[in-house]
Formats: structure tokens, sequence, C-alpha cells
């Protein structure tokens, strides 16, 4: 859990957040600067510091999963048994 969670808001918005997080942390770790990490992952340098930002308008959740691939990260979509009640999306991250 972060404080993402804690917050109320769309569970879309909260995993694009996390993935956005979890990109922007891996271009800091590779010492990357943005033009070079954007052309890495085939976005442009504006779209990677809007996101960076926060911004996520023109970016899907499958995009970023892209440009975290594009960095070196393993993305792995999990879906649970069914169950009673609406489901929930998650982004859970191994160490």
């Amino acid at each position: 859990m972060s404080v993402l969670d804690d917050l109320g808001l769309d569970p879309g918005f909260i995993v694009k957040s996390k993935l956005a997080i979890r990109i922007a942390k891996t271009v800091d770790e590779l010492g990357l600067s943005q033009r070079d990490a954007a052309l890495k992952m085939g976005i442009t340098q504006p779209k990677l510091s809007r996101l960076t930002r926060g911004k996520f308008d023109g970016l899907s959740q499958a995009k970023l999963e892209e440009c975290l691939v594009a960095l070196g990260h393993d993305v792995t979509i999990n879906i649970s048994p069914r169950h009673e009640g609406v489901g929930a999306r998650r982004v859970l991250e191994t160490v």
C-alpha cells in the first residue's frame, strides 16, 4: 500500500501514477537524460517531462508498461480468481 492508495483516487489514475513513479526512478537510477530515456522508451522528451510531472494525457497504461519494459523491467499482469463484488487493480513492485 502507498499514500496514493489511501487518497480515494480513481484506480486507473493510481495505477498510471505508480507506473510513472517507477519510470522516473529508473531514469534517475540509470543516470539517463530525459532525451536519452525518451528515445529508449519511444516517446518524446516533452512527453516524458509531462509524465514525470504527473500529466498522463496521451499515454495509456499499456504505453507506460512498454516504457518500463524498454528500461529493463519485467511487467507481469496477474489476474486473480473471480470473487463476489468488484475487483481491484494494483501495482505490486518486487524488489
